[in-house]
């Protein structure tokens, strides 16, 4: 690391150039390209899978998303002439639309059910050639401003759906502006100096850039959906920040200490840019873990989190040490620089609040380590109760069309008309045909369904339909047991005797399978990040209580967050308060993308306060003095990278989108307790309990295990002097 930095620092201007022709020339790719987005959402082996490809290839033209036009009347009835007639030229206009297979309109023999009791209400099925977020949204948007177009003061005309939702995704960027300049605020607080404080930031947002055009490209060769570069950026706005903070905190420390700028700069590097990259490596490998799951929607999610990680880390290692070497000492403001001059180099560590509070965990670890596991402990006990599944339209902003039309048809055909089953069959024989007919009869008396009834099977048809109403919303887990009960109970005794073959599909039904499978496959994911950290730890620290340790404090900051989910969203305790709708399910995939990021998070500050401890350790063997120092030097920089990724993330809380508001309560809350209880108190408390434990490394295991160190080899890196800790008894 010392020599790309000391050349980055004397070629800073090329370093410079080389990042804008790099960004032009990504700019010029994605321009001609484009992006492929790619929005695959399969579940190999589900019965919704099955249901979804029988249909495919039986009635291609009816295998795409269905999704709702719905009109309501303040007076009168939708059938009163003034209303039919501009509805019903509207309907023939999207039937024709581009993308749309074809409409049911309640006017029609077919659809006279769709036409509340009270006559106020109507809906109509728009049948898409392809599922959600596959449509093209200009199609989507097409059909929207038609239907729209026939509004008027008594007629209210709304949309619902997949389809629909998936082309009015909220704009992020009003999000990450105000998370950069809630950054901004802090850092300017932190260093007292605005030129300091920018570096940060534009280091992060130039690596942003370039990873999210990196991330468009890329989709031309990988399956990435277009939600991943939201996440993506998500993420390395967070880590970008925080990576320069750490090296840019060092620098300043160094120039304090007397450095000159070049020296302070490798110097810098050489240590919190080593721990950058570990950092990082550390978040790749959790991002990437992702891929044992085998979903392609969370692929390409993991792999856009990692590539904006490796240009976040690279951005620090190689135009962070040029924009310090153009600065040179302004990075410091007017005052220090004065302070400098007129009284020399100081001690940075043997005073402030830091150092005293290091002292007092030090003294006070027997008292400090039960409270911050009992605090962890009472914000996990929601967790127990957490049950996966999908939010519903219901939960959407309460201006969109998509929530109106939800409420429109809870209101006039109750919940279950938001998400409908269809049970998708294959016929080989009339009598299967019959048997069709009869599983619909008994399927409409099963408790839990409000209507069911088979679609004719066209003459020599093999696949036959039968569409079926749960009385209760697609989110609520009374629909989940009804869906375990069609297909473990009623439909296994329609069977016997046939060649008929059964399956459960629908949008309600894939998600339902999404979350078992989500479920599943979720110890095998903890253990493969959990495992992959723990060995980069052992091999960094050349220890086994450290990774360890780290492993044990990742899952409990996962599980009080998870629990601060649970009863913001699940129990609805702060749902409602964000306008995101009722209480429902955490979303099926939140865990695994939570997890990966927070496994990632957690590690950056581990090794960035265990790196500043082994370093003292190497000099010194001396525990009570590395962990002292360790936390001294390092409690101010983590909680203000913490408090950054923090505003951060709930920027991105206030947009309207439930399933974004969840990710950001989580990280949120995820970084503050392990940045504020786990980092400040608990992990310094147990490292003074362990003592030279912390250490330990079997010699046959020292001699197998590869030899890199987060910490340079040249004895010579500490920058400033560093106090004694106070003893045992003070």
């Amino acid at each position: 690391m010392a020599a790309i930095a000391r050349w980055c620092f004397r070629h800073r201007y090329i370093v410079v150039l080389f990042w804008v022709a790099a960004l032009v020339g990504l700019g010029v790719a994605n321009q001609a390209v484009g992006t492929a987005y790619n929005n695959s959402f399969a579940l190999p082996g589900t019965e919704s899978t099955r249901a979804l490809d029988l249909l495919k290839t039986a009635f291609p033209q009816q295998a795409g998303d269905s999704d709702t036009i719905v009109w309501h009347v303040s007076s009168g009835s939708v059938r009163d002439p003034a209303v039919q007639q501009p509805v019903t030229a509207m309907l023939d206009q999207v039937s024709h639309a581009a993308s749309v297979a074809g409409v049911t309109s309640p006017y029609s023999q077919q659809g006279a059910a769709q036409v509340s009791r009270d006559g106020r209400t109507a809906y109509a099925t728009v049948t898409f050639t392809g599922i959600g977020n596959e449509v093209p949204p200009t199609d989507v948007k097409h059909v929207i401003s038609l239907a729209q177009g026939v509004r008027q003061a008594n007629l209210q005309v709304e949309l619902g759906g997949q389809a629909i939702q998936a082309s009015n995704g909220v704009s992020t960027s009003a999000s990450e502006f105000i998370g950069i300049v809630g950054a901004a605020i802090i850092l300017l607080i932190a260093f007292g100096s605005v030129l300091a404080m920018l570096l940060p930031i534009v280091t992060a947002i130039l690596s942003l850039i370039a990873a999210v055009m990196s991330i468009g490209l890329l989709s031309h060769a990988l399956t990435i959906a277009d939600i991943a570069p939201t996440i993506a950026a998500l993420i390395g706005l967070g880590v970008g920040i925080d990576y320069a903070l750490f090296v840019v905190t060092r620098h300043r420390s160094g120039l304090k200490a007397g450095l000159t700028p070049e020296e302070s700069t490798v110097r810098a590097l050489n240590t919190s840019g080593r721990a950058v990259l570990f950092a990082g490596a550390t978040v790749c490998v959790a991002m990437l873990g992702m891929l044992v799951l085998n979903l392609s929607f969370l692929n390409g999610v993991g792999i856009a989190a990692a590539v904006m990680v490796v240009f976040s880390v690279i951005a620090a290692s190689t135009l962070l040490p040029a924009l310090l070497g153009i600065l040179g000492p302004r990075v410091l403001s007017r005052r220090e620089r004065r302070r400098l001059a007129d009284e020399g180099p100081e001690d940075v560590y043997a005073r402030g609040f830091w150092y005293r509070w290091a002292q007092l965990v030090q003294r006070r670890r027997m008292l400090l380590a039960p409270l911050a596991l009992a605090v962890i402990a009472v914000l996990a006990i929601p967790v127990f109760s957490l049950r996966l599944g999908n939010s519903d339209q219901g939960n959407d902003p309460a201006g969109t069309t998509t929530r109106k039309a939800y409420d429109l048809l809870a209101e006039g055909f109750g919940p279950g008309f938001n998400g409908p089953l269809q049970l998708v069959a294959t016929i080989g024989s009339p009598d299967d045909a019959t048997a069709l007919t009869q599983l619909a009869g008994t399927v409409a008396h099963t408790p839990g369904v409000a209507s069911a009834f088979a679609v004719p099977v066209k003459p020599g048809g093999t696949v036959g339909i039968v569409q079926v109403v749960p009385t209760t919303a697609p989110q609520d887990a009374k629909t989940s047991d009804l869906i375990k009960t069609l297909r473990h109970d009623i439909i296994p005794a329609a069977e016997q005797g046939h060649t008929l073959k059964v399956y459960v599909g629908g949008q309600t039904a894939i998600f339902d399978d999404f979350a078992d499978v989500i479920s599943g496959k979720l110890p095998l994911f903890i253990g493969v990040i959990v495992g992959l950290g723990f060995l980069l730890l052992l091999v960094a620290f050349r220890s086994l209580v450290v990774p360890l340790t780290a492993a044990v404090m990742n899952l409990l900051a996962a599980g009080a967050s998870f629990g601060v989910v649970v009863a913001f969203f699940q129990w609805g305790w702060g749902s409602d308060a964000l306008g995101l709708g009722k209480a429902g399910p955490v979303e099926a995939f939140l865990p695994v993308m939570m997890l990966a990021i927070l496994f990632g998070l957690s590690m950056d500050y581990q090794v960035f306060l265990v790196s500043r401890m082994h370093e003292e350790w190497v000099h010194t063997r001396d525990n009570r003095r590395a962990v002292t120092v360790g936390q001294a030097a390092t409690g101010r920089v983590i909680t203000a990278a913490a408090t950054i990724m923090i505003c951060v993330f709930l920027a991105f809380v206030f947009g309207g989108q439930r399933v974004i508001a969840e990710f950001g309560i989580g990280l949120s809350a995820a970084v503050f307790l392990d940045a504020f209880v786990l980092r400040t108190v608990l992990v310094p408390a147990l490292m003074h309990l362990f003592g030279r434990a912390n250490w330990w490394l079997p010699g046959w295991l020292d001699r197998r295990l590869p030899h890199l160190s987060v910490e340079p080899a040249d004895e010579d890196v500490r920058d400033e002097p560093a106090p004694e800790p106070a003893p045992i008894g003070a």
